[in-house]
């Protein structure tokens, strides 16, 4: 049986180590199962949106924060644009109008209920850590406290090494970055569509959305030439290879 006040205490004393490259330390599958849901992601954000996937459980924690950032909307980006705590107990209860694109998806993952805490430092926020449950409920109120305990301690860990953080909302090079290539392909588009970076993320997003591919997918389509935005802004596809 697990020891939960001996767990949390392990998985806080972990999180500030860090690994490598990362930004975080401790098994984020450790911290699922101190918080009792299936799963949870770190995000962080940048420019006013969520760019990167820092600290998740494999499947579909990693799933879904991919799919809202595909999608640029859910319950993680409104808690993250708003600063606050977003709980949807029951996904399928949702307004269908609040997040049009996103319901039908966690449906589809099996995701029946998300809770999106803001690692928040006064009024800026960081990102995100979101918890998600394949069952509908809300969190009982010691779980929802060792929520908030974990969300302090990764916003502290997070705020230990200002540098570390910065080259991951950059994408420097030598950072180990889940979405480093989203970044590299939106500075690419900026400069084949003579845009701003935020507008050429939107069209990466759009892409992805319209095609129904990953954003991974469509990023790295950009990054190796088989798909440009010169003079298109859905995109054309060339061979493989061919340069700008």
């Amino acid at each position: 049986m697990l020891n939960t006040s001996a767990t949390l205490a392990r998985l806080l004393h972990e999180l500030p180590a860090g690994y490598g490259p990362g930004l975080l330390g401790g098994d984020p599958a450790l911290c699922a199962q101190v918080l009792r849901v299936d799963g949870v992601a770190v995000s962080l954000g940048t420019d006013g949106a969520l760019t990167e996937l820092v600290w998740a459980t494999p499947g579909r924690s990693t799933a879904l924060d991919d799919m809202q950032c595909t999608m640029g909307e859910g319950p993680a980006f409104d808690a993250y644009g708003h600063c606050g705590l977003v709980a949807v107990p029951d996904l399928q209860r949702a307004d269908p109008h609040r997040w049009p694109a996103f319901l039908p998806e966690a449906e589809r993952l099996g995701v029946q209920a998300l809770f999106c805490f803001p690692l928040r430092l006064g009024a800026v926020c960081l990102g995100t850590l979101t918890a998600q449950r394949a069952q509908a409920g809300p969190l009982a109120p010691d779980q929802l406290n060792d929520a908030l305990i974990v969300t302090a301690a990764v916003t502290a860990s997070l705020l230990r090494d200002t540098g570390r953080r910065t080259s991951f909302a950059q994408a420097e090079p030598h950072t180990a970055l889940h979405r480093a290539v989203v970044h590299q392909a939106s500075g690419i588009i900026s400069v084949q569509a003579d845009i701003s970076l935020p507008k050429a993320l939107a069209l990466l997003r759009a892409h992805a959305y319209r095609t129904e591919q990953a954003l991974l997918t469509i990023a790295e389509d950009v990054v190796a030439r088989r798909l440009h935005f010169r003079n298109n802004p859905e995109g054309t596809v060339s061979p493989s290879g061919d340069r700008d």
